[in-house]
C-alpha cells in the first residue's frame, strides 16, 4: 500500500516562511514526478510546483521567486520551501506523485490528505 503523508503546515504571519514535507511510504519501486497542489475555499485545485525525477522544476506564476520545490530520492520525500508568504497563499496544500509499486507494471498517480497553510496577521 503506497501512501503520501504531508507535514509542516500551520499558521504564519504575512511575510513569514514555512516548509512543507511529503513522504511517500509503502512498497515503492520508483517515483517519477512529484508535485504540490493547493486548493483555497471556493476555488479549484491548482498546481503550485512540480519536480521531475531529474530535478527539472516548474512553478505557478503566482509563487515564482518565493517558493522552492526540492526532493530527496533516497528518502522518497518532496519539500516545498515557502517564503514571503501572502494571505492569498492560504489553502489546503496537497502532495502528488507518480509512483510505481514493487511488482507493479505501471505508474499510478497518488494524492496525500493535505496540510493546511494559513497566512494571517
Amino acid at each position: 500500500q503506497v501512501q503520501l503523508v504531508e507535514s509542516g503546515g500551520g499558521l504564519v504571519q504575512p511575510g513569514g516562511s514555512l516548509r512543507l514535507s511529503c513522504a511517500a511510504s509503502g512498497s515503492i519501486f520508483s517515483i517519477n514526478s512529484m508535485a504540490w497542489y493547493r486548493q483555497a475555499p471556493g476555488k479549484q485545485r491548482e498546481l503550485v510546483a512540480s519536480i521531475a525525477r531529474g530535478d527539472s522544476t516548474n512553478y505557478a506564476n503566482s509563487v515564482k521567486g518565493r517558493f522552492t520545490i526540492s526532493r530527496d530520492n533516497a528518502k522518497n520525500t518532496v519539500y516545498l520551501q515557502m517564503n514571503s508568504l501572502k494571505p492569498e497563499d492560504t489553502a489546503l496544500y496537497y502532495c502528488n506523485a507518480d509512483i510505481r509499486a514493487r511488482g507493479g507494471r505501471y505508474e499510478y498517480n497518488y494524492w496525500g490528505q493535505g496540510t493546511q497553510v494559513t497566512v494571517s496577521s
